[in-house]
């Protein structure tokens, strides 16, 4: 599964480098307003897909890892609860009283070993 999980994020990587190297365009990206017009930096298209994908992405990541560490801490303090609760087992019945051996005709206790 290691292996896979690993092919999947070569390709995608992949697959950004060659968008990103496809769209080196200069576009201006308008920052903050001034006086004389707008403070503008020039990046590249790719660059710009990247970042606002990223951002996108972010809200989404944080809401699944936080949902992630609820739940496991909601399963770890249930198998906390579960693990110190002891089994109640049943009593075994009481066995009967041992009723005594009737004595063997062979071996009488006033035999001689003669």
């Amino acid at each position: 599964m290691r292996t896979l999980r690993t092919l999947f994020w070569v390709v995608i990587t992949a697959l950004l480098v060659a968008f990103i190297a496809m769209n080196w365009h200069y576009a201006p990206v308008n920052v903050w307003p001034q006086d004389a017009g707008y403070r503008h930096f020039n990046w590249p298209v790719g660059i710009i897909a990247l970042v606002f994908f990223l951002l996108g992405l972010a809200p989404m990541w944080l809401l699944h890892k936080a949902t992630r560490w609820s739940m496991r801490r909601k399963l770890d303090s249930a198998e906390r609860a579960l693990a110190s609760v002891k089994p109640v087992y049943p009593a075994a019945p009481a066995a009967p009283p041992a009723q005594p051996l009737p004595p063997s005709p062979d071996l009488s206790p006033n035999q001689d070993d003669a």
